[in-house]
């Protein structure tokens, strides 16, 4: 499956805030669709969720947040499954340390769908390398600068001015002046804005991979 390139609005009216995948807000409350009301038709109470359907729901959100494809969160599922610790906080981790969440989460770019484009045309520096693959895997030391292209500076620089400064993890430090970023260490559960059960996400894929 493909990345989702529809109205975002309706995924953030089905799921809930999504940080990543869009900094508008929606109006309404209610789930998109024609029979989208919280409540139920001709006055019944609203239709509950099967256990199956709930799961479903917190995978998406991940999907949708993060940008990656249905492959590509399999991938990182089966990752997780080979690493110590928690399946689902491990998987929390490896998203969190991609390059391109890792760029929206300093601020330098007001989605993560932005920050994967910043990255593919080539803004990025990571150990003074150009790395232009946003699912690159970050490491605790490393250091993400940007290009010393005007153009690229004055592009970040406005949406560093534009992000608020006190949403970036402390696992990362950004020196504004300088444009450089350090990984001080692999992110910790607390520091996700990202209201998911990874739990549920776990036993979703338990039966399918």
């Amino acid at each position: 499956m493909s990345r989702y390139r529809g109205p975002r609005l309706r995924i953030v009216r089905r799921l809930g805030e999504l940080p990543g995948l869009t900094t508008k807000i929606a109006n309404r409350q209610t789930p998109p669709g024609q029979h989208g009301s919280s409540s139920g038709q001709n006055g019944a109470p609203p239709k509950k969720l099967s256990q199956y359907a709930i799961r479903l729901q917190e995978k998406q959100k991940l999907r949708y947040n993060y940008g990656v494809t249905e492959s590509q969160l399999i991938k990182y599922v089966l990752q997780a499954r080979r690493m110590k610790g928690s399946t689902g906080e491990v998987l929390l981790q490896l998203l969190e340390m991609r390059l391109d969440t890792l760029v929206f989460r300093l601020g330098m770019a007001p989605t993560i769908s932005a920050a994967r484009q910043l990255i593919s045309h080539g803004h990025i520096i990571v150990n003074n390398k150009k790395v232009n693959i946003p699912s690159y895997q970050c490491q605790p030391k490393e250091v993400i600068s940007v290009v010393e292209k005007k153009h690229s500076r004055e592009l970040i620089r406005g949406f560093l001015n534009l992000s608020k400064s006190s949403s970036i993890p402390p696992h990362i430090s950004l020196n504004k002046e300088n444009l450089v970023a350090t990984i001080a260490s692999n992110i910790q559960r607390e520091w996700v804005n990202l209201n998911v059960e990874e739990r549920l996400i776990v036993e979703f894929y338990s039966r399918k991979v």
